[in-house]
């Protein structure tokens, strides 16, 4: 538990919604200032979130020129900047697409921004550039598919050799929506091929939420880990497609499952492995701030179920195809309660040992509901 760590996310704290509309909430941040603030008292209650991602088209309003104020607040907030996310998805130029649009302009134009967002990488500290593209077409025969994926490649390269030494790509990928007949990165066999094509500091950035109902996440996981080309999650929930909702609030044994295979990777091979653990989730009816707390002390108890896994006997059941035994093993680390273990934990380390009790009787909520009342709130909004 020492070493795991979750990084929020900047819009996660801001209004959002759904393409009806959003419903508005009286603490919800609408600054940069006001995100960090929350990020760290998320940060102060649980001990594990460090960093916070972030949006550049939401949280860098003048750009390049924002990164000292960031800088600032990193140092007043002790929150760290986290991944870099550039907005290829907003602006009407994006349309028909940004790295896979017909237009070498728009191209042009996504590109330079994505270099730009390398660029205030650096000036944050940050190593991380995450990318995501809503790129793709509604209809059949309205786009030639082949072209846009050596537009992609072109672009992913061009991205990749802007990079510092000790920075990383993640290529995200989506089967559909905002396109809705195909998507550009539709599955994580593109983004692996687009991501060793760009260069050996792209890796794949794999989002709970992005994939077709009943596929198997954990399987994918266990296959980039061995490619070793997993460099990241966006962490969240669904029930019907890309839902955006708490992690574990649905299916947390499929979550369960995930962290298992990166543990038993690592027991079976000594390696620590590099992953970027991120939250990226729409807290439209939740308290953002609570949401957020529920979310990392799910995460929590995850990952120590997984960690509780008897790899031995596992491992051994695996080889003898004991079926019902290899099962169990699993089985009997997911029910295990591992909730009074964490809490001593977090004492031991001077954390609260009920993040949520401690964040409710700080006050801090209404704190910020008086002093954000009446704020436009439209300034703060990330989508929807």
């Amino acid at each position: 538990m020492d070493r795991f760590r979750i990084e929020l996310p900047s819009w996660g704290f801001a209004d959002t919604g759904t393409r009806f509309g959003k419903f508005h909430q009286a603490a919800a941040a609408s600054t940069i200032e006001e995100k960090f603030r929350d990020a760290a008292e998320v940060n102060r209650v649980t001990g594990v979130c460090p960093s916070l991602a972030l949006h550049v088209l939401w949280d860098f309003r003048e750009g390049a020129a924002s990164a000292p104020e960031v800088a600032s607040l990193t140092k007043s907030t002790g929150v760290k900047a986290g991944s870099i996310n550039p907005n290829l998805f907003q602006d009407q130029i994006y349309k028909f697409g940004s790295f896979g649009n017909p237009d070498p302009q728009v191209r042009a134009a996504a590109l330079q921004h994505t270099l730009d967002s390398i660029d205030i990488a650096v000036s944050t500290e940050s190593r991380d550039i995450s990318l995501w593209f809503a790129d793709g077409s509604n209809y059949p025969g309205t786009q030639n598919m082949r072209h846009r994926k050596a537009w992609f490649d072109e672009g992913l390269r061009l991205t990749h050799a802007a990079l510092k030494p000790e920075q990383r790509m993640l290529v995200e990928y989506k089967p559909f929506e905002p396109a809705f007949y195909h998507t550009d990165i539709a599955d994580w066999g593109m983004a692996l091929e687009l991501a060793r094509a760009a260069g050996p500091q792209a890796k794949v950035l794999v989002d709970t939420g992005h994939h077709y109902s009943a596929q198997n996440i954990e399987q994918i996981v266990a296959w980039l880990l061995d490619l070793k080309m997993l460099g990241g999650f966006h962490f969240n929930d669904r029930r019907y497609a890309d839902d955006d909702l708490t992690l574990g609030s649905i299916d947390p044994y499929q979550i369960f499952r995930i962290f298992h295979e990166i543990a038993m990777y690592e027991w079976e091979t000594g390696e620590q492995t590099d992953i970027a653990y991120m939250v990226d989730q729409s807290h439209n009816l939740k308290p953002k701030i609570e949401a957020m707390i529920q979310t990392v002390t799910t995460a929590q108890e995850l990952f120590a179920k997984a960690a509780i896994v008897d790899h031995e006997r596992l491992s051994v059941a695996q080889s003898r195809n004991e079926i019902v035994d290899a099962e169990n093993c699993l089985k009997d680390a997911f029910a295990t309660d591992v909730r009074p273990v964490l809490e001593e934990w977090r004492k031991s380390r001077g954390i609260p040992a009920r993040p949520l009790t401690a964040f409710r009787e700080s006050g801090y909520q209404q704190r910020i509901e008086t002093e954000r009342a009446g704020k436009g709130r439209s300034a703060g909004s990330s989508y929807a």
